[in-house]
């Protein structure tokens, strides 16, 4: 059987923990993160424009937009 257990950590907890982390599974989890914020945005334009006047162009002209915003915030 398994129990589930809930924490409640703040976010310079979460950080030092991530800190602790190997380079290879910071990158991966900045991959995961990225991730959640380009399917937000991506969301938010679906029900700005909504989906039937979207095409793949302009979806990924708007996923590369987020990718370099988030690049940037990363490296300064």
């Amino acid at each position: 059987m398994k129990t589930a257990i809930q924490l409640e950590v703040t976010f310079d907890q979460v950080l030092s923990l991530v800190r602790r982390l190997p380079k290879k599974d910071k990158i991966r989890l900045t991959k995961e993160l990225e991730k959640d914020v380009v399917d937000t945005k991506l969301t938010e334009l679906l029900k700005i424009f909504k989906a039937k006047d979207l095409d793949l162009n302009d979806i990924n002209k708007e996923v590369e937009s987020v990718r370099q915003e988030i690049y940037e915030k990363q490296n300064g």
